[in-house]
C-alpha cells in the first residue's frame, strides 16, 4: 500500500495562487500606456470630484454668517479703496478704456481666479496624499473639485460686475462670446503651475510661504489695478509676465473687443498647454512617492 504524499495537496495549493512579481520598471519607459491611464483616471474621476465639490463647498460657507458674500467682498472693495485713491490724485494709475471701477474690479476678479487656481491645485497634491493613503480612487479627482469650486465662485463673483457694467453703462462687444477661450488659458496656466509644484508644497513648507510671497510681488507687474504701460523698463517687465496676454485679452474680449496683443495672447496660450500637460505628468508620477513617505 502506498504511503501518501502530506506535501502534495500544499503543493497544489500553491500552483494555484497567481504570482505577482513586481519589477522596478518605471512607467514612464511606457509613456503611451501611462497616458492611456491617466486619461481613463481623468474619466473615472467624475464621480468622486463631484462628491468632494459638494463636500468643500458645504464645508467653505459651514460657520459663515454672510456664506457667499465673501466671494466678491474682496475684489469690491480693493476697486473702491483703488478708485478713491484715484479720485483723490493719490495714485496716478493711468487712463483706462473703461471706468475705473469697473477695470479694476474685472481685473481683481480674473487675477483672484488665477491665482485661486494656482493655490488651490497645488494643494491639491496635498489633499490626494491624505486620503491615497488609505484609498485607491483616481487622483485626478482632487484637481477637479478644487476647479470645479473655483469656477464656481468665478460665478457668483460675475453678479456685482454685472451690475457695475449696467452702473456705468458699459458696452460689451460681440467678442464677449469669445471671452471664455481666453478665460480657460488663463485657468489653465493656473492649474499647470500649481500642479507642477504641488509636490514640492508637500514636502517642504517653505514652499507654500515662498509663493504667496512671489504672488504678491506678482500682482504689480500684472495689469490689474493699472492698464498694460505701453513704453519704459516697466512695460517690459509686465510683456514678460506670461499672464499679461492672457488677463488682458480675456478683459479685452468681455470690454473692447479690440485684442492689444495677439501673438503674446497666443504664445502664452501655448505655455498654458505645456505646463499643464508636464505639470499633470509630474503630479501623477510624483503622489507615489509623496503618498510612501506619508
Amino acid at each position: 500500500m502506498s504511503q501518501a504524499n502530506p506535501h502534495k495537496p500544499q503543493d497544489q495549493y500553491k500552483k494555484q495562487i497567481p504570482v505577482v512579481v513586481y519589477e522596478p520598471d518605471s512607467r514612464v519607459r511606457h509613456p503611451i500606456r501611462f497616458i492611456k491611464e491617466m486619461w481613463y483616471d481623468l474619466l473615472a474621476s467624475r464621480e468622486l470630484a463631484w462628491q468632494l465639490f459638494q463636500r468643500n463647498l458645504q464645508s467653505q460657507y459651514r460657520q459663515s454668517i454672510l456664506g457667499v458674500l465673501w466671494i466678491f467682498i474682496p475684489p469690491l472693495v480693493t476697486a473702491i479703496g483703488l478708485t478713491f485713491l484715484r479720485e483723490a490724485k493719490i495714485l496716478n494709475l493711468g487712463e483706462t478704456p473703461i471706468p475705473y471701477p469697473v477695470f479694476v474690479a474685472l481685473s481683481m476678479t480674473l487675477w483672484q481666479t488665477f491665482i485661486q487656481t494656482f493655490n488651490s491645485t497645488m494643494g491639491a497634491a496635498r489633499t490626494a496624499k491624505g486620503m491615497l493613503t488609505k484609498l485607491n480612487v483616481p487622483p485626478e479627482a482632487f484637481v477637479i473639485a478644487k476647479l470645479a469650486q473655483i469656477l464656481f465662485n468665478f460665478m457668483i463673483q460675475l453678479i456685482p460686475i454685472f451690475f457695475l457694467f449696467v452702473w456705468f453703462k458699459v458696452g460689451v462687444s460681440w467678442t464677449i462670446l469669445l471671452a471664455p477661450v481666453a478665460f480657460i488659458h488663463l485657468i489653465m496656466f493656473g492649474t499647470g503651475m500649481g500642479l507642477l509644484l504641488g509636490p514640492f508644497s508637500c514636502l517642504y513648507g517653505d514652499v507654500s510661504r515662498a509663493i504667496g510671497f512671489i504672488t504678491r510681488i506678482w500682482l504689480f507687474v500684472t495689469p490689474v489695478i493699472y492698464p498694460q504701460p505701453r513704453s519704459g523698463i516697466w512695460s517690459i517687465l509686465v510683456s514678460i509676465n506670461p499672464v499679461t496676454p492672457l488677463l488682458v485679452t480675456t478683459r479685452d474680449l468681455i470690454t473692447t473687443g479690440d485684442i492689444t496683443n495677439i501673438g503674446g495672447f497666443w504664445l502664452a496660450s501655448a505655455a498654458a498647454f505645456i505646463t499643464t500637460f508636464f505639470g499633470w505628468l509630474f503630479y501623477r508620477l510624483a503622489l507615489p512617492f509623496l503618498v510612501e513617505r506619508a
